[in-house]
């Protein structure tokens, strides 16, 4: 079996272990930064066997400097993405912030 069977190539930014929507960020993520064992990973996603979280790892050690670069513009999307959502704050988050902030102040002022 080719390991490039595990995954679905659905664009460069976007490659999910063959017959499940988990990205390979996910487990490697877990993986890298985490220091989870693949047991641990596997353990997490159900839908993961363990050959799918090792086939995830070696995929990432045979390709380290495209994964690499895969991850760092993953993260950079997650920044954009939670920059954005703090730009244009949903009105019931902006109203859910100011009910917890009154509240807070009311606790304050209590004591």
């Amino acid at each position: 079996m080719q390991l490039e069977s595990y995954f679905e190539f659905l664009r460069p930014d976007d490659i999910r272990i063959a017959g499940t929507r988990i990205g390979i960020e996910s487990v490697l993520y877990d993986y890298i930064y985490g220091s989870q064992s693949p047991e641990a990973i596997a353990a997490r996603y159900p839908s993961l066997s363990l050959e799918q979280v090792y086939a995830a790892i070696l995929y990432y050690l045979s390709n380290r400097t495209q994964i690499e670069g895969y991850l760092a513009d993953w993260f950079a999307h997650g920044e954009r993405r939670r920059a954005d959502q703090e730009q244009n704050v949903p009105p019931v988050i902006a109203r859910l912030r100011s009910l917890a902030a009154e509240q807070s102040a009311a606790k304050v002022a209590a004591t």
